[in-house]
């Protein structure tokens, strides 16, 4: 038997490949070529590196956007006997090394981190010791600013890949506009010939996709109690803001309904507790913001509900992509309300300082780092934003100005000083201006795709660049009571 069949019966217990898993893994493996995969959520992507780990001689590093979604990734390979660890800010100094250096003797083949684990720089002196075969971008859309879900370390990604010597790449993502792919394979350091875009297109057939017009808060819970009566099942309610969440909670509560609440404002603890009871179970029914949904992998989700408008189809399609994993019909529903565009395009503001605010950001940590410091994020808001805590410029801007090496450090630590002058980019009001024309863009997606009459999937398939997918049949759009307008 080939040797990735005998890794893919024997480590993870599948007799047979999905979709094109079966082409990326030999790729990797026989090829030895540099691979972007496009796949939809719950397709199985990870299996597309996990093998190819195994099958090499020495280590693989996955780099991973958020802490709780690594280790549960990393729980699932320990329950296979798969040796795979995590390094990261959760584990105290002394497990941080025992794991590095487990790793670097090779008593581990999967070592997940997060990318701000590069700023170590012991950690990179032990990396650089060591040849990687394989270097794997998970969440890769995250690399680019033309994306729905920038991280600034991850935009890092190419330079830490020339720390590892270039090692053989493939990066992963289930949302990935034409733009984001190229920004991607950019923000790798490599060209467009050295690798091969893989993608499967929407294909969840089972999913029925639905858009509903709700004038307000009254008609939206309507919908929602009347989805909650006919759907027997485990489902997820997302929402924008968190005193709407809480507010319909407190609601449903009210009326019998038997959920959970998560977002971030919750503990760390209280979090974790949550996603354990949903996952196994003994919690049906969560009210999320978009904090909750990364490494949630629930075959039995039957419905997902936005109760507000989302960012982006991007945002919408990978969260609608956490229901109906076990092949079963499941519900996406998208309550639309006038009123939930004016949220998202104050928080498409707010992520999208100008450059006078950058500078004007610039002058205040150069000129009061000390009282900053000691005072918190607060004292800047107070100071350039007029003290109105809904506006996360300031966490935007410090995030940008990090991301430059403008910063070092961290004002919760208070231990962050300047160390360069500000950069072109972040003066660049063209560029400022381009960036927020396209973070609106993709709003305005999301009414075209409530307002549009053709197939809600053949509209996701076009968005995505993978056109000439086939009407459904089974979103409201393709049916009329049960007809077929097709």
């Amino acid at each position: 038997m080939n040797k990735i069949f005998e890794i893919l019966k024997n480590n993870f217990g599948y007799d047979e490949f999905r979709g094109e898993q079966e082409s990326i893994i030999k790729r990797i493996v026989d090829e030895q070529k540099h691979s972007l995969v496009l796949m939809p959520t719950g397709s199985g992507k990870s299996l597309c590196y996990q093998i190819p780990a195994l099958y090499f001689d020495n280590s693989t590093i996955v780099i991973s956007p958020l802490i709780a979604l690594m280790q549960d990734q990393v729980d699932v390979l320990r329950k296979k006997n798969i040796p795979a660890a995590f390094i990261n800010s959760t584990l105290s100094k002394q497990e941080r090394e025992k794991r590095l250096n487990d790793f670097v003797n090779g008593k581990i083949k999967l070592l997940y981190v997060t990318p701000e684990r590069f700023r170590k720089p012991d950690f990179i002196e032990q990396i650089k010791r060591i040849k990687i075969d394989l270097l794997a971008v998970d969440e890769a859309h995250c690399i680019s600013e033309w994306g729905h879900d920038f991280r600034p370390d991850y935009s890092r990604i190419g330079e830490f890949r020339e720390l590892m010597g270039n090692p053989l790449t493939i990066a992963l993502t289930a949302t990935a506009t034409h733009n984001v792919q190229e920004d991607i394979i950019k923000k790798l350091h490599l060209d467009k010939e050295e690798i091969k875009i893989f993608h499967q297109g929407i294909e969840r057939p089972n999913l029925r996709l639905e858009a509903v017009d709700v004038f307000d808060d009254k008609e939206k819970l309507k919908e929602i109690i009347s989805t909650l009566e006919k759907y027997d099942g485990c489902g997820i309610i997302y929402f924008s803001l968190i005193k709407t969440l809480e507010r319909f909670s407190e609601i449903l509560g009210d009326k019998g309904f038997r959920h959970g609440v998560y977002h971030g404002k919750l503990e760390d603890r209280q979090r974790k507790g949550m996603q354990r009871d949903f996952l196994n179970g003994k919690q049906k029914l969560i009210l999320a913001t978009n904090a909750f949904g990364m490494g949630i992998d629930k075959a039995d989700i039957r419905f997902v509900i936005h109760a507000e408008v989302p960012s982006s189809i991007e945002s919408y399609y990978q969260e609608i992509g956490r229901a109906g994993r076990d092949g079963n019909d499941s519900l996406c529903l998208l309550l639309y309300n006038q009123e939930d565009l004016y949220t998202q395009m104050e928080f498409i503001k707010w992520s999208n300082p100008d450059a006078n605010f950058y500078s004007a950001m610039y002058d205040i940590l150069k000129r009061e780092t000390g009282l900053i410091n000691s005072s918190g994020v607060d004292y800047i808001r107070e100071q350039i934003s007029f003290k109105n805590k809904s506006d996360f410029r300031v966490e935007t801007a410090l995030a940008m100005l990090d991301r430059y090496g403008v910063t070092e450090g961290d004002v919760e630590k208070q231990n962050l000083q300047i160390v360069s002058e500000l950069p072109d980019i972040l003066q660049d009001e063209e560029h400022l201006k381009e960036k927020l024309l396209n973070d609106n863009k993709k709003l305005l997606s999301v009414v075209n795709y409530f307002r549009g009459e053709k197939c809600r999937r053949v509209f996701i398939s076009d968005y995505f660049g993978f056109p000439g997918e086939q009407p459904c049949g089974n979103c409201d759009n393709c049916t009329i009571n049960g007809n077929a307008k097709i």
